[in-house]
């Protein structure tokens, strides 16, 4: 249980990390739609881990119930996201001061996180293949 709390606080650290660097390309890059942009970012990354950590305290608990029920549990919370994805993006189309490709890339930045904690997670795995060994 704290290996799972420690790896959720690494994906966030890294979430966070690949929002700040989002923020000053755009800031560089798209001068005039920066503000909007920033929002949606901001608006989208913060929705993604929210959905993460539900996504990890649901796991958690279905792993302490009986098959039918756990099954049940997780289809529920699992459409709720969903339900809760739509939402946002609806949201970022309407409100003309979030941009809506902002919030799809903030959204995403949960998923690059991942894959860059578990690139990264395993040290003697590139040491290995640097020396040429074979596991």
């Amino acid at each position: 249980m704290a290996d799972l709390r420690e790896l959720t606080k690494k994906i966030m650290l890294w979430v966070g990390i690949l929002s700040a660097v989002s923020i000053v390309i755009f800031l560089v890059f798209f001068t005039k739609s920066a503000k909007a942009l920033t929002i949606g970012l901001a608006f989208g990354a913060s929705i993604s881990m929210l959905s993460f950590i539900d996504l990890s305290n649901t796991l958690q608990r279905a792993v302490h119930k009986g098959p039918a029920k756990a099954q049940s549990y997780t289809v529920k919370k699992y459409f709720m996201r969903y339900i809760i994805t739509g939402v946002v993006i609806y949201v970022a189309v309407v409100a003309p001061y979030i941009n809506v490709i902002g919030t799809v890339i903030g959204m995403l930045l949960i998923k690059f996180a991942i894959m860059i904690t578990n690139l990264f997670n395993d040290k003697q795995f590139y040491k290995n293949i640097i020396e040429r060994k074979e596991v």
